[in-house]
């Protein structure tokens, strides 16, 4: 399992139509691209612009596939309403979350 965290700087008059491009977007990777297991939003509360999502998938491989070009087309109306700052890959070693 490997966790990809995004960080996306949006503008303010953006942030609601970048939170649904978000959920739509995620709900469409997770439902075609073989390996995707969704995604969750975060906000910083000292600076509403800065935004993370986080997704999960089951290997860097399928991640790597789904994200070949960098651009993955079903990420194109979340680069239009916000600037992605950086990406960034981790393994996990553990989850503890309930």
């Amino acid at each position: 399992m490997i966790r990809v965290i995004y960080q996306w700087q949006v503008p303010p008059e953006n942030l609601s139509a970048f939170q649904q491009a978000w959920k739509q977007t995620t709900t469409s990777i997770h439902e075609t691209v073989p390996g995707a297991r969704g995604s969750f939003l975060l906000q910083d509360h000292a600076n509403p612009g800065k935004i993370l999502t986080i997704a999960r998938w089951d290997s860097r491989e399928d991640w790597q596939a789904f994200f070949e070009a960098e651009n993955p087309p079903q990420m194109l109306r979340m680069r239009e309403l916000g600037e992605r700052v950086s990406v960034t890959s981790y393994d996990e070693f553990e989850d503890v979350t309930v």
